[in-house]
């Protein structure tokens, strides 16, 4: 019987799969798109993620940056925080899954291009995609087919505006080795290093309109440094960003990266909550004690859902949002210290 079925192919899956071959675990993964598998994301890696991947034998490629940098949309005021221990790392989302992809391959990981369909399970084995495992690990995204059919989604809460991720390449050299976070009052715009010729940028907005006009309307000066997108260089969305689940542990079924839960991208821990779980999961199965993994999750996730949630609640307060970067620039020690948990 395989150890460990892992439904979805992006980091979280890969992540999870690889440190289960490393513990000695026969896993399959079921992805049914084709690699490089792309997302809207700010491609922003913190030194925490990047650690743990190397230390999964994943060498990250893209351009290293050296800190955070918010940037006030009006005024252009700014604050910095730079990191005490060693560089993030830009990369593309692509080029990201490919090394995590090739990686898994090299250790004997199977990826077979199926749906995690119709999940059954009882006290011993669990089965999804026409094969059987002792476990399942659904890391299927921010919208996880696997969470909805087990029952597990919470509705957001009413009369909180549903926020969106929107991201475009640039050919455009960085202009800083640090990733820029510029605030306006209902929006955020990250612009992220990732090559000698090319920078992202993604936005994080409630409002319903188009990439572009949200550019333009609340990030002129930001704007008019970016050239014309190169062809082909389409917009990627990505949202409703929160989502809720009543719990990372069912029966046999255990929920890593986005599919665990999730409440924004702002702070940018998405991927080193991730892979850091993977490896949490994966000790879980091994040691055939899933119920762990909840305590697990919640005690590495605590800093980011705690930060996310005070940040969202100041940006959902037009006054304390527009004080944001000021106060940052007023306390700069603070910042730093709150840049560098995040950088954990």
């Amino acid at each position: 019987m395989i150890d460990l079925l892992v439904a979805g192919g992006g980091p979280a899956g890969l992540a999870t799969a690889i440190h289960g071959a490393l513990a000695g675990l026969e896993v399959v993964v079921l992805e049914p798109r084709p690699t490089p598998i792309d997302k809207a994301c700010g491609e922003g890696l913190m030194p925490g993620a990047v650690r743990r991947f190397e230390e999964l034998g994943v060498t990250v490629p893209g351009r290293p940056f050296h800190g955070i940098r918010y940037v006030d949309g009006v005024t252009g005021r700014s604050a910095e925080g730079l990191f005490g221990a060693g560089p993030g790392r830009g990369t593309r989302r692509t080029e990201l899954q490919a090394a995590l992809a090739r990686r898994a391959a090299e250790l004997g990981v199977r990826v077979l291009p199926r749906r995690a369909d119709e999940v059954r399970q009882d006290g011993q084995r669990v089965g999804a995609g026409g094969l059987t495992a002792r476990y399942l690990v659904a890391a299927d995204g921010l919208h996880s087919p696997v969470r909805r059919a087990l029952g597990l989604a919470v509705a957001a809460p009413a009369g909180r505006p549903a926020r969106y991720g929107l991201r475009r390449h640039y050919p455009v050299a960085p202009w800083s080795d640090l990733v820029e976070v510029h605030w306006a009052h209902d929006c955020e715009a990250y612009v992220t290093p990732l090559g000698p010729d090319r920078t992202g940028v993604a936005v994080l907005t409630s409002r319903q309109a188009p990439f572009d006009v949200q550019l333009a309307d609340r990030f002129p000066e930001l704007a008019a440094r970016l050239p014309p997108p190169a062809p082909g260089a389409g917009v990627r969305g990505a949202g409703p960003l929160r989502q809720r689940a009543r719990t990372r542990v069912s029966g046999r079924v255990l929920f890593v990266g986005d599919a665990a839960g999730y409440v924004d991208a702002l702070t940018g821990e998405g991927l080193t909550l991730a892979v850091a779980a993977a490896g949490e999961a994966v000790r879980c199965v091994r040691a055939d004690r899933p119920q762990e993994y909840e305590r697990a999750w919640r005690e590495l996730s605590r800093a980011y859902r705690v930060l996310t949630s005070a940040l969202l609640w100041a940006r959902g307060r037009p006054v304390l949002a527009g004080r944001v970067v000021p106060l940052a620039a007023r306390l700069p020690g603070v910042f730093t210290g709150a840049v560098n948990l995040l950088a954990r």
